[in-house]
């Protein structure tokens, strides 16, 4: 697989994939024009909706509609670091959700990708070479 990177200037930085471009841009106090989210925004969005689609899908194969269903997450930072040490995922059920799925829905959302590849990281490798 591979994911190609670009610079179209100033700050930002964009990516494509399957076809898709991601733009990416940074504050006004960083230096850039605010025309689209941060790179850190996407990651902390990747897992919001990656444990939303395994929402989805849990509601989908069991005919439970999803109108009035609601995601929050909560994330909290180390004051140092100024890395996430928290992120904390709450489901709001609407009252038409089955209370005997409702332990099951969280343990769907522990099966999102995006989550058990921060627990368990990949290597990264970075290597840079002069085009001729």
């Amino acid at each position: 697989m591979e994911m190609n990177i670009s610079f179209p200037g100033g700050k930002k930085v964009n990516s494509t994939y399957k076809g898709f471009t991601v733009d990416t841009d940074q504050r006004k106090k960083g230096g850039g024009d605010e025309s689209a989210p941060e790179p850190f925004d996407l990651f902390l969005a990747s897992i919001g909706t990656c444990a939303g689609v395994y929402v989805v899908y849990f509601c989908d194969k069991r005919g439970i509609d999803t109108t009035g269903l609601k995601m929050t997450l909560h994330f909290e930072k180390n004051r140092k670091t100024h890395l996430v040490e928290t992120v904390r995922i709450h489901i709001s059920l609407p009252p038409t959700f089955p209370e005997k799925y409702k332990s099951a829905v969280v343990k769907a959302v522990e099966l999102c990708t995006v989550k058990r590849n921060i627990i368990d990281p990949p290597e990264f490798t970075v290597h840079a070479e002069i085009q001729s």
